[in-house]
């Protein structure tokens, strides 16, 4: 029986995690609502009259556009607004997702591994209070950020009404919680932080691939999805607030879950034990690199799955692309005034937004040095034999091959898929040919972390707003007009773009250069400061 004694503290938690989260939450509140107005000024400008806007959304009606963002409502009459709904809202939901997922994870599972929950319970503490704690701290930030963009949309674009605005606003927070939901039942699932911010993360993917899926081809999959729900709101068009009540109910039921399975369990277990292990260890965890791919060998798997998943979800779409140009004269003269094939383009995009999500996996590999020292398991290591530098480059390795395996793994998982559904067996060599271009990007963010790593250790999680900008430019930067030098700040803009640029390999030297470079002023950096 879940009583009133469960979630005794509750308030002082609250106030805790607020306390804890003082720098942490305003950033989430700065870079969300930031990342929706910042652009909205440019777009008059860039849209000036209903042709242009019609032209774009033109485009947009495609399987290649309907994938990336939404289900196209208002196409037919494509206002700023409608505009906005189409091609904003989905890359928000999902940063609003990460938010809620990684928040959630943060004030209840991690506490359990770090053995701070223990202590916390040792005070009059309910059962279920952290949990409701940090459940009730997300779903407000979402509901505050949903109340900002609701009053600064239209303030910034007169002509987005302001109860369209609350509704895109309300329509993310819903979004939010729902993961919120599934963040908090992940906490239950695993032993470990970071395998529930897996589970986490798959069922995101899960939910925009079917989604995109859904919306290029099978209209039913993008039920099976919360952005989907969100996007059924058709903000700006209809304004229909009741699929929100199906986001709602469904994380009440989250809720409950996470509170049904929280009771069976230790502080600290999760409902599935991890296996036990060997007796006696392998030979090759006697070294630096065998004991670094075994700590993240999960999570490779994890990603290397996911994206081939998301991949394969994407290259199922390639024959509507081609149905489609076919049966519209405007769409197939526009490609071909480009110059381009609209298959390929969309490819093109694919790879560019496969290979910058693989971004993640390189990171977070890298980023376990980091994770390592704090636990003060880094130590222990480099008490006996091993030298600093090989502890390091252990990691490094890792990270720096693993990184565009996984992005090789998703995108060849499309370009099979593709190739099955279209014939066409050449496909498969020519996506990874032109997916190959993208390793040194990802080495150049890899070389960051350890540079950061080796120098300023405290800073090296602001790596993520690299990989973040890199996404945002990517897939943004170009529809938004962006200046040439603020694209230029992303390493993934200096990689060519297959198949609609030509190879050019001075910049990817560079890169690689610069990615050694900073390998080496971490190493020297890391070998002279002290452990955390």
């Amino acid at each position: 029986m879940i009583g009133q004694r469960t979630f005794a503290g509750i308030g002082g938690l609250i106030r805790l995690i607020l306390r804890r989260d003082r720098v942490r939450i305003p950033i989430w509140i700065l870079a969300l609502v930031g990342f929706t107005t910042s652009f909205l000024p440019s777009l008059p400008d860039l849209y000036p009259d209903a042709a242009s806007r019609q032209a774009r959304a033109a485009i947009m009606e495609g399987p290649a556009g309907l994938a990336m963002t939404g289900p196209g409502y208002g196409l037919d009459d494509y206002t700023l607004g409608a505009m906005v709904g189409q091609e904003f809202f989905g890359y928000s939901a999902i940063i609003i997702a990460i938010m809620s997922i990684l928040l959630t994870i943060r004030h209840t599972r991690a506490e359990e591994e770090t053995g701070r929950a223990e202590l916390i319970r040792a005070a009059v503490i309910g059962r279920h209070a952290p949990l409701a704690a940090a459940v009730t701290v997300v779903v407000s930030l979402n509901v505050v950020i949903a109340l900002l963009l609701g009053l600064l949309m239209p303030a910034v674009l007169p002509e987005l009404s302001a109860a369209s605005s609350m509704l895109y606003g309300f329509a993310g927070a819903a979004v939010g919680i729902v993961f919120a939901g599934v963040g908090a039942v992940a906490a239950q699932l695993t032993f470990s932080a970071r395998g529930a911010v897996g589970i986490g993360m798959a069922a995101l993917g899960f939910a925009y691939g079917a989604r995109a899926v859904g919306d290029a081809s099978v209209q039913a999959f993008s039920w099976l999805s919360p952005i989907g729900w969100a996007q059924q709101t058709r903000f700006y068009v209809d304004d229909r607030w009741w699929p929100l009540l199906l986001a709602t109910g469904v994380a009440v039921l989250l809720f409950v879950g996470a509170l049904g399975l929280s009771r069976r369990r230790d502080v600290g277990a999760g409902i599935f034990a991890p296996r036990v292990g060997a007796a006696d260890a392998s030979p090759f965890l006697s070294g630096p690199i065998g004991l670094a791919w075994r700590l993240q060998r999960g999570t490779f798997i994890a990603w290397s799955i996911g994206l081939a998943v998301f991949g394969a979800m994407y290259g199922s779409i390639i024959p509507e692309i081609e149905t489609f140009v076919e049966g519209n004269e405007f769409i197939a003269q526009s490609y071909a005034m480009m110059g381009g094939d609209p298959v390929e383009s969309f490819l093109g995009i694919v790879v560019m937004l496969l290979a910058t999500v693989s971004g993640g996996y390189a990171l977070q590999s890298a980023l376990r040095m980091r994770g390592e020292e704090t636990g003060m398991r880094t130590e222990s290591i480099l008490s006996g034999s091993v030298p600093r530098w090989r502890y390091v480059l252990g990691h490094l390795l890792v990270a720096a091959i693993g990184g565009p395996v996984v992005a090789l793994v998703g995108i060849g998982a499309m370009a099979t898929v593709g190739a099955a559904a279209t014939g066409d067996a050449g496909l498969v060599g020519e996506v990874l040919a032109g997916a190959a271009a993208y390793v040194p990007a990802l080495w150049l963010l890899t070389g960051l972390v350890v540079a950061l790593f080796g120098l300023l250790p405290k800073l090296v999680h602001l790596v993520w707003i690299v990989l973040a900008y890199g996404i945002v430019i990517g897939m943004l930067g170009a529809f938004l007009n962006i200046p040439d030098w603020t694209m230029n700040l992303s390493p993934f803009s200096h990689v060519p773009q297959w198949p609609n640029e030509s190879f050019d390999a001075v910049p990817l030297v560079a890169m690689t250069v610069t990615a050694t470079g900073l390998v080496a002023i971490g190493l020297f950096g890391f070998r002279r400061r002290d452990l955390a």
